[in-house]
């Protein structure tokens, strides 16, 4: 009968331990899915509140230049930021086919890499050479996230600060490695090329998309 009583809170003891147990892990579980949450809910909040500094980039486009190109004047405060601070505009780029519209700055930095495609190589649109952009990939539609979707021959357009258009149509697209430097230098000297270059964020590698006018 002693015995009998003894499993028996055994038992107990152990379902009682177990319930505790699955307490703890449920609470646990609840805890990190609403970490997870915020964090996501975080990122989406900072990536729209880039697109929308490149939004307001574009709406106000033509007064940036106006300022940017006669004199001092902090037009940053107009668009309550101040990242702008001493970098210019490059030019637009749009790119109908995956619906892509932003401004281009004049200069790559990572902070200015957040908000907008950047030049990072290149001079002229008017010279021959080559014009390389860089631009983040979100894996969604947001800035060059969707490049790898070109084909040869869609059309890419870069307008200057004075609203010239340029008109680039794909001729290559591939990837290499994230050290491999190729894609800048490698062009035709008698041409004007244009190089867009975002991260293949599931291998760590460079999608490249080649142009020519």
């Amino acid at each position: 009968m002693n015995q009998i009583l003894v499993t028996e809170l055994e038992i107990f003891k152990k379902r009682k331990n177990y319930k505790r147990f699955f307490k703890i892990q449920l609470v646990f579980s609840l805890v990190c899915v609403f970490v997870i949450i915020s964090l996501f809910i975080s990122y989406i909040k900072s990536l729209q509140s880039k697109q929308e500094i490149s939004n307001q980039l574009i709406d106000n486009y033509g007064v940036y230049r106006l300022y940017s190109n006669n004199d001092n004047t902090n037009y940053s405060d107009n668009i309550n930021t101040n990242i702008y601070n001493n970098n210019t505009l490059f030019g637009i780029i749009e790119i109908p086919k995956i619906n892509i519209y932003y401004p281009i700055f004049s200069e790559t930095t990572e902070e200015l890499l957040k908000i907008s495609p950047c030049k990072f190589y290149g001079s002229s649109l008017d010279e021959n050479g080559n014009i390389c952009i860089a631009g983040h990939n979100y894996n969604n539609s947001l800035f060059f996230s969707n490049i790898n979707l070109l084909n040869n021959n869609d059309e890419i357009f870069i307008y200057d600060n004075n609203g010239k258009k340029y008109v680039y149509y794909v001729f290559k697209i591939y990837e290499v490695n994230a050290s491999d430097l190729s894609p800048i230098f490698e062009y035709n000297n008698n041409s004007k090329e244009l190089t867009l270059i975002t991260c293949n964020n599931l291998n760590s590698n460079r999608i490249i998309v080649k142009a020519s006018q």
